[in-house]
């Protein structure tokens, strides 16, 4: 295990891209021989045996806010509270935490990565695999993306959180991964593929820190290109498999979408407008755009994409298909007591069943507050909003 001082000295290097982080040769490793296995050493992810997989999505969870009170360890401890009374209910196969894990601004520099280590306690205790991305509160001053997967892959043995290889990600944005799910484990080729991209964003740290990009770099398509290549020479055609991607901070094509919502036909908290409250750069005219390679290589090259998931807005629940590239996209459950929030929004998750692991079907989707009850319940597949 690293020590506190050599993670410091690795993060001004890591920042600038997980191609000039400190060395890390099982993480930053580019697969490319026949088996295309990034876990070798961990067990395969698989359906059930009746064929189903099911997700459980915590986001924005914010640990880490006012240690100096009592009132800011004790969000952590609700937020502990509600991630273990869900997973005992919900008893999925799969979770995600989809970005802000720690309110890095508000933290202690010098125990910062130790959140971590609550986060994945709940996970740990019931051995259940998870990946995470992470988000702008996640890059700050007292945090960093890329301390935040080191730490996770020291204390968390069922961690699928990874770094991206050299290169890609760009400037704080180094957990751009993928994991393969199979529906038998003595299957040689994956029937689903869950994507997890770094849509970077936060401040970086030291003394005189700035404002970092708030959106996944333009390197990010052409690693998505050359790993759907792999991908396909490996285990043939892109059609025989599904795929479902998690980034924290909405695409920019998201936001004019709100709009058109309807209660009825797109049910789930409205409460968030987007590009105001927590408001991502890229609804800023002059960085209109910049995910737009990341959004058009995503939707060419990844085949079946049941869905895109972020968090980030923590008033927002609903799902939407996205006309130009006719994907559907979806917001998690603001799942953390810390964090901004408002009377009424509650705290919860995002549950995702894949009825069957045939890469085509549909999956179901809903919102299950921390007191068990559900809302926003929707089929995502072919028909949904057209």
């Amino acid at each position: 295990m690293k020590t506190a001082l050599a993670r410091l000295l690795v993060i001004g290097l890591a920042l600038v891209g997980a191609g000039t982080a400190a060395p890390a040769p099982r993480q930053l490793t580019l697969r490319t021989d026949a088996s295309l296995d990034p876990y070798p050493t961990k067990p395969r992810i698989t359906f059930r045996e009746d064929g189903t997989f099911k997700i459980t999505v915590f986001s924005d969870l914010h640990y880490g806010e006012n240690p100096w009170d009592a009132w800011g360890p004790q969000q952590d401890v609700n937020s502990t509270a509600l991630m273990k009374r869900v997973l005992a209910d919900e008893t999925p196969d799969y979770v995600v935490l989809n970005g802000d894990l720690i309110t890095g601004e508000n933290t202690f520099r010098q125990n910062s990565t130790s959140l971590i280590d609550e986060i994945v306690a709940p996970l740990n205790a019931v051995k259940i695999p998870f990946s995470s991305t992470h988000g702008n509160h996640d890059n700050e001053p007292n945090i960093t993306h890329y301390e935040e997967i080191i730490r996770e892959q020291e204390v968390a043995p069922l961690s699928y959180t990874r770094l991206a290889p050299p290169g890609v990600g760009g400037y704080g944005g180094p957990g751009n991964y993928w994991v393969p799910v199979y529906q038998k484990v003595t299957d040689s080729t994956p029937v689903l593929i869950l994507w997890f991209f770094d849509s970077r964003g936060g401040f970086s740290p030291g003394v005189n820190s700035t404002a970092m990009p708030d959106w996944v770099d333009s390197t990010v398509a052409t690693w998505i290109q050359t790993e759907t290549a792999a991908m396909n020479a490996a285990w043939g055609p892109a059609k025989n498999r599904g795929a479902l991607a998690f980034v924290h901070i909405p695409p920019h094509v998201i936001q004019p979408l709100q709009a058109t919502l309807n209660s009825t036909r797109d049910p789930g908290l409205n409460a968030d407008i987007l590009g105001e409250g927590s408001t991502q750069a890229t609804t800023d005219p002059a960085n209109a755009g910049k995910d737009d390679d990341f959004w058009n290589t995503l939707n060419s090259e990844v085949k079946n994409l049941h869905a895109v998931i972020s968090g980030h807005d923590h008033g927002n629940e609903w799902c939407i298909r996205e006309p130009t590239k006719n994907v559907i996209f979806c917001f998690d459950k603001h799942s953390g007591y810390g964090g901004y929030s408002s009377a009424g929004w509650d705290h919860g998750v995002r549950n995702i069943v894949f009825p069957s692991p045939e890469p085509t079907n549909g999956l179901d989707t809903w919102i299950r507050l921390e007191n068990g009850t559900t809302r926003a319940r929707v089929t995502l597949d072919g028909s949904y909003l057209r």
